[in-house]
């Protein structure tokens, strides 16, 4: 693992917005004591057990977005807000989904033995056509003899848009994709503009057999999909806001969150029962611990969808509120014992207010955390709209990352823990009652130094 060093040293000038950054010709020398003091009166109260508890509840069935099981997730979280005493407010949504509609298989004239899944995209209509394999169909394993016939291609290595041009672009007329090793199923896949030919996909022990089946004889397959195509579905954010002490608002606005939908299939343990029980977790404590900053703790739904729940709710945000949003911390799979190490990912690849607060809290909590940079979680809405946003993630990501392995044997108890007491420390930095407005306070408890790792997700 290669890293670019870019050195830091984290001071006192935090900013809100776009403020100017306040310095100090001599700042005081940090006290170390009561920075602990004041971490403690959330991190102590910080159970792993808990943080357990509700891992396992969440990650009993899947929760796809538009599903009953995320309808379900959406109550119980809905609820723990409530009984922490927080104002609750359940955002529903409209998406597109996709409806695979009935796909079929068959070779030499016999109805094919496995499942048959619809790829997302996937054109309507039936070929019949001779099959032959391609390999994972890369532009220099596609043979020029694939015209006018089905390409049976292996998943893995290169995206699904690639393997499906390579093959329309040397003229076949169908796809059969069979699942790469080690990961079990058939649900996968997507076609995109253009590629205008039926797609489907099975799982890697009935493409190996068609495979072997091809290795003796000649194989005709036909290929169809039917009524597949777009539909309407309802997905739902969960918004619970606490005000601060009136005596003591600072008119800022910070705001925790997670996503609460899985894959298709998925328990979704990790990715992100593990971040939405972090999220619970920090606003049962916050709940009792006076802030002078209004808190805002979220989970959004259809993340796996292209990040449109927090992209919904984004948009919802008037500017008002927009300009008092101080900092958004997102939690997204924070429990895997078999991951890398913790790494805060901004859109940019560039600092941030939320990067330094974590820096700051992990090297009193634990050790100092590293960026990156990375998108494709909920940060990405709140960094478009010119707020500091950042991803707490552990990275390189496990190996049964969006599979139904991904269960809650698979989660240590210790990096739910160390990740949710970092997120709690680096947000009541900003929101305990001795520190004023940003622009105005000496945040930082010394110098930190954190550097940029390109460690990859």
């Amino acid at each position: 693992m290669s890293k670019k060093a870019i050195p830091f040293m984290l001071t006192a000038g935090l900013v809100l917005g776009s403020a100017p950054a306040v310095t100090f010709a001599d700042p005081p020398p940090p006290n170390e004591q009561a920075d602990h003091a004041f971490d403690n009166k959330v991190i102590k109260k910080i159970s792993a057990e808990r943080l357990y508890e509700r891992v396992d509840l969440l990650s009993k069935h899947p929760r796809e977005a538009g599903t009953q099981g995320e309808y379900e997730a959406v109550q119980y979280i809905k609820s723990e807000f409530e009984s922490y005493g927080y104002e609750t407010e359940v955002q529903p949504f409209t998406f597109q989904a996709w409806d695979g509609g009935t796909s079929t298989i068959s070779d030499n004239g016999s109805e094919f033995a496995g499942a048959v899944h619809t790829f997302n995209g996937s054109v309507n209509g039936t070929v019949e056509a001779p099959l032959e394999y391609v390999g994972l169909a890369s532009a220099e394993e596609v043979p020029d003899t694939v015209s006018g016939k089905i390409a049976l291609i292996e998943r893995g290595e290169i995206s699904f848009y690639e393997k499906i041009q390579n093959v329309i672009d040397k003229g076949a007329v169908g796809v059969i994709m069979f699942n790469r090793e080690g990961t079990e199923g058939n649900d996968f896949g997507s076609t995109y503009e253009g590629q205008d030919i039926p797609a489907v996909a099975i799982d890697r022990e009935s493409g190996l057999s068609l495979v072997n089946q091809l290795q003796s004889e000649e194989v005709t397959a036909e290929v169809s999909v039917q009524d597949a195509g777009p539909i309407d579905q309802t997905s739902y954010n969960v918004i619970a806001t606490m005000k601060p002490h009136k005596n003591k608002d600072t008119g800022q606005i910070v705001t925790v969150g997670a996503h609460h939908d899985s894959v298709a299939g998925g328990p979704g343990a990790n990715d992100d029962a593990s971040g939405v029980s972090g999220v619970l977790e920090l606003a049962k404590i916050m709940a009792k611990t006076p802030t002078d900053t209004e808190l805002r703790f979220m989970t959004f739904g259809a993340e796996e969808k292209g990040l449109l729940g927090s992209y919904h709710y984004v948009s919802t945000l008037k500017d008002d509120e927009i300009n008092r949003i101080a900092a958004h911390f997102q939690m997204d799979m924070i429990g895997s014992r078999d991951s890398g190490d913790l790494i805060m990912f901004t859109p940019d690849g560039e600092k941030n207010l939320v990067t330094d607060l974590g820096a700051s809290a992990g090297a009193r909590v634990a050790e100092v955390v590293e960026y990156g940079q990375l998108g494709r979680s909920d940060h990405v809405p709140f960094y478009m709209e010119g707020i500091p946003a950042a991803l707490f993630i552990h990275a390189p990501l496990e190996p049964w990352y969006h599979s139904p392995q991904d269960t809650l044997d698979k989660i240590s108890k210790e990096k739910l823990k160390e990740t949710t007491e970092i997120v709690g420390a680096a947000v009541y930095r900003i929101a305990r009652p001795d520190t004023p407005a940003l622009e105005n306070a000496r945040v930082a408890p010394g110098p930190v130094h954190y550097e940029f790792d390109d460690r990859p997700l």
